[in-house]
């Protein structure tokens, strides 16, 4: 859904840059048919008058045709630091009643987690040209940071972005490695691209646990905060504490709820 909105709202986009009490209301399966809209929630120019952000159901900061053009700002939604575990949508028919953990391979359930609770996902992934290339053709994302080399390569960092969707989608794999009971995603509270991400590149990952529900018998939500880095692994940050100053081996910093089994 967010590479349908890239010819409207971001083909020539900087970088889409964050997320913010994002749901997921109904499941898809093969066959069905997406399209997606897009209402504009507030707008603001930066100090260099180049360029400014965009708050849409995705945020990101749009190149303005003529710089000495001043743009009028559009106060910013006031946004929730996460959605409520009581808005959270289950699946209909969503059971977990006869989970076979043994058949998962992991045994855990969500009392099994605790606030505050890191786990170090282990397992590193490169990403090469090719395979970002085809994923983000198949997201239908046609912005010109991510397929028009002949333009980027004149550009700020001299080669392509590598697509967000592409970063998000394996630390979320990654994730699995010590969250593989860990199901649907119900929920983005929140999240953003730190640093840029380019081929070649090796995302590790690591998770903290923010908080758990139980929204309906044996089906349970945690609230997870999930980050990447780049080319470090996650035992090179101590406590696996990332300040407010980004850390230039940080790509990615995301706050979502998953379904999850749960024995009560």
């Amino acid at each position: 859904m967010f590479g349908k909105t890239a010819p409207d709202i971001s083909l020539n986009a900087v970088a889409n840059l964050g997320y913010a009490e994002g749901r997921f209301l109904r499941l898809a399966y093969p066959g069905d048919t997406l399209s997606a809209t897009s209402e504009i929630l507030g707008k603001k120019e930066n100090s260099s008058g180049a360029n400014g952000v965009v708050w849409v159901r995705s945020k990101g900061i749009v190149y303005k045709a003529d710089p000495a053009t001043p743009m009028p700002n559009v106060a910013p939604p006031a946004l929730r630091a996460a959605v409520p575990a009581s808005a959270l949508v289950l699946p209909e028919g969503l059971d977990f009643s006869r989970y076979a953990h043994d058949l998962a391979g992991e045994p855990y359930a969500l009392e099994d987690y605790e606030f505050g609770e890191c786990l170090d996902h282990i397992d590193g992934m490169a990403v090469e040209e090719a395979e970002h290339q085809i994923a983000t053709r198949l997201y239908q994302n046609t912005a010109k940071v991510h397929f028009n080399l002949h333009e980027q390569a004149a550009g700020r960092f001299g080669r392509r972005l590598i697509y967000g969707g592409v970063g998000i989608s394996l630390a979320r794999a990654l994730s699995l490695n010590g969250l593989a009971n860990a199901q649907l995603m119900l929920a983005i509270n929140g999240g953003k691209h730190v640093n840029p991400l380019f081929a070649g590149d090796t995302i590790f990952a690591w998770s903290q646990i923010l908080d758990k529900a139980l929204p309906a018998p044996k089906v349970g939500a945690l609230r997870v905060r999930l980050v990447a880095t780049k080319n470090q692994p996650c035992a090179d940050f101590p406590g696996r504490v990332v300040s407010d100053k980004p850390h230039p081996a940080v790509v990615l910093d995301f706050d979502y709820w998953v379904a999850i089994p749960a024995r009560s």
